[in-house]
């Protein structure tokens, strides 16, 4: 099995520009991307088995990355279409 991070900015990178602005002037959107990218590199430790957990531990970080990548992509595309 392959261990992949997803990294927001490398999930979107036709979104780069409006990420990184988001990042600077947005402080709801901003801790929000430092909560994705902490369960990621969480979710990371747990799969390669530098951190271990139960699976339905896992499982449950996996579904909060989602949830905010959601919110995350959400807010990027609001953003594009107000330009």
């Amino acid at each position: 099995m392959s261990l992949e991070k997803h990294n927001f900015l490398n999930e979107f990178p036709d979104h780069h520009h409006t990420i990184r602005h988001l990042k600077m002037n947005d402080a709801h959107f901003s801790k929000m991307l430092n909560e994705y990218n902490e369960l990621d590199h969480e979710v990371y430790r747990i799969e390669s088995g530098d951190e271990p957990r139960s699976d339905d531990y896992l499982e449950q970080q996996k579904l909060r990355r989602v949830h905010l990548k959601d919110q995350l992509i959400g807010r990027v595309k609001q953003e594009e279409a107000a330009q």
